[in-house]
């Protein structure tokens, strides 16, 4: 019997991600994947991998799941860029109860590890002072915004995965993410419960049409650009490590300044002849600055980021060619 490997959060765009990176890369036959999410989804049909429709805040819900299991993968979770408007029970709800459920899932059922996609909120005003952000930096987030509650839910999740960990020996394996970037059909989300266009997306859109782009802010100041599919790497080789903890800064250890980031886009996006103009602006607001320091995934898991920030717009455009070409 094939030991099975539970996704949750499989129909959200990471876990698409996850799927598709675990079967290009994973040759045997000893595990098997399975996908569930809360939505309904035929996605994974083209793949052959069984598919479970779960609501993780709803305990009865898990006996429709496999008992053999040998690893769960946590992408499930509620998020401030997916919320209208404001629900902090939400968080409460999905973060805490059903996180709680999926522990309880991985110890009646034996699980041997469990990897958890936790948030760089934690950490990441830190960022201002010290731009590289290492693992073991202690919490620290503001008490005063509709992300405070995200946060300390993640927070929380994380403590009672070190619970399990600790009482009852369930292998645990934590990845803080900052902004992972991909392409996704989906380019908006939400800033204070309002629906917007994704930074990025708006960029690119721009790059595309040749139009002018402001460059807000100081332009020398780094943000490390990481791709989904590196971060499918951490968690793929996580799930096969002979370890029995570990704690991982998802990224690639490199900044990427806010200039070379849309001159980038403006290449490899723009079309021959027709460039977007680049204007200054230094009176703007500046973007967030953080590089994340990688060397416990480098030297623990052997993890090596396959894509720079160039080879990430490349795949990128090649990913959303793709979807369009399918769409049509």
């Amino acid at each position: 019997m094939m030991k099975k490997i539970i996704v949750f959060g499989a129909s959200g765009d990471t876990g698409q991600y996850f799927v598709k990176y675990f079967l290009n890369h994973y040759l045997g036959n000893e595990y098997q994947i399975i996908a569930t999410g809360t939505r309904e989804t035929r996605y994974f049909d083209q793949f052959g991998i069984q598919y479970y429709q779960v609501d993780i805040t709803k305990k009865e819900e898990f006996s429709k799941l496999p008992k053999d299991v040998y690893a769960v993968v946590d992408l499930a979770g509620a998020m401030p860029a997916r919320m209208k408007g404001y629900d902090p029970y939400k968080y409460i709800n999905v973060n805490i109860i059903g996180n709680l459920n999926i522990l309880e899932y991985c110890r009646t059922n034996g699980a041997d590890r469990i990897l958890f996609a936790q948030s760089f909120g934690d950490i990441k005003d830190y960022g201002e002072t010290n731009k590289l952000l290492t693992v073991d930096l202690p919490r620290k987030f503001s008490f005063t915004s509709d992300h405070t509650i995200y946060v300390m839910s993640k927070n929380f999740a994380v403590d009672m995965i070190e619970n399990y960990h600790q009482m009852y020996g369930l292998k645990r394996f934590i990845f803080r993410l900052p902004t992972i970037y991909l392409y996704s059909p989906i380019d908006t989300f939400y800033v204070d419960g309002v629906q917007r266009k994704i930074g990025y997306r708006l960029l690119i859109d721009r790059a595309k049409a040749g139009e002018p782009i402001e460059i807000w802010g100081d332009p020398s100041r780094v943000k490390d650009m990481v791709y989904v599919k590196d971060f499918c790497q951490m968690l793929f080789k996580a799930l096969f490590v002979e370890k029995n903890c570990g704690y991982y800064n998802v990224g690639t250890g490199v900044g990427t300044s806010l200039l070379d980031q849309i001159k980038g886009m403006v290449d490899i996006f723009g079309e021959e002849g027709k460039k977007s103009q680049l204007i200054m602006r230094p009176d703007k607001p500046n973007a967030p600055q953080y590089v994340m320091d990688i060397t416990p995934a480098v030297q623990e898991l052997g993890y090596k980021p396959q894509y720079g920030y160039l080879e990430m717009l490349h795949d990128f455009k090649h990913e959303m060619e793709q979807a369009e070409s399918i769409r049509k």
